[in-house]
């Protein structure tokens, strides 16, 4: 199993040991590593970019329980150097903590948050009725919980329980996330709601950032 660093840690740049590299069918090879600073594609977040010994990460993703890093060519076992694209981690993780705050905004109305995409520039919460079935808000309505919480500058808190990572921001719920989120609400910058729909008994919210 791979060590995800970024559970605990927001660190970009560190090193590892290559532990396997094999050859893929289109002829680039599967990098697995003792412990890994990148987020593999996986629970509505993107991949990380970045390189390992200089040489660029074109796909992270889960095969098992081995995160693998896919480059272009092969790497000997032993000890290599990991960059994180930084850029692209914080676009990712402001993304992110804005999608878990739209979720606790829908939790206030009795909707509850089943399905994420954060993905930039395709950011979307689904939410299923509650018990009793919540009232339907308005995007100004939940933008106004979303923008207090942020006014708050909520800081982001980590725990993890029996092998299993919570997250949560201030005094929040804390969700089942394997993700990346920023350190302080602050950080999300301007958050855009720009839908509300019903679609087959699901409550679909739209947002982007700026």
């Amino acid at each position: 199993m791979t060590e995800r660093l970024y559970y605990s840690s927001d660190a970009t740049a560190g090193r590892a040991q290559v532990i396997r590299c094999t050859e893929e069918p289109d002829g680039r090879y599967a990098i697995e590593l003792n412990q890994t600073f990148f987020h593999p594609q996986g629970g509505g977040q993107p991949a990380d970019r970045g390189t390992l010994d200089g040489m660029a990460v074109e796909a992270v993703f889960l095969r098992g329980e081995q995160v693998v890093h896919i480059v272009s060519g092969a790497l000997a076992p032993g000890e290599v150097e990991m960059q994180v694209d930084e850029e692209m981690r914080e676009r990712h993780s402001r993304w992110h903590s804005a999608g878990h705050l739209i979720g606790y905004a829908g939790e206030q109305f009795g909707w509850k948050p089943v399905k994420a995409h954060h993905w930039p520039g395709e950011g979307r919460i689904t939410f299923m009725p509650g018990e009793p079935q919540g009232l339907l808000p308005d995007a100004s309505a939940l933008m106004a919980m979303i923008d207090g919480w942020k006014a708050d500058n909520l800081l982001r808190h980590t725990e993890i329980e029996a092998g299993r990572r919570k997250v949560r921001f201030g005094d929040l719920p804390a969700y089942l996330c394997g993700g990346t989120h920023v350190k302080q609400l602050a950080d999300i910058g301007m958050v855009q709601i720009l839908g509300l729909k019903m679609k087959k008994g699901q409550l679909v919210v739209t947002y982007a950032l700026d």
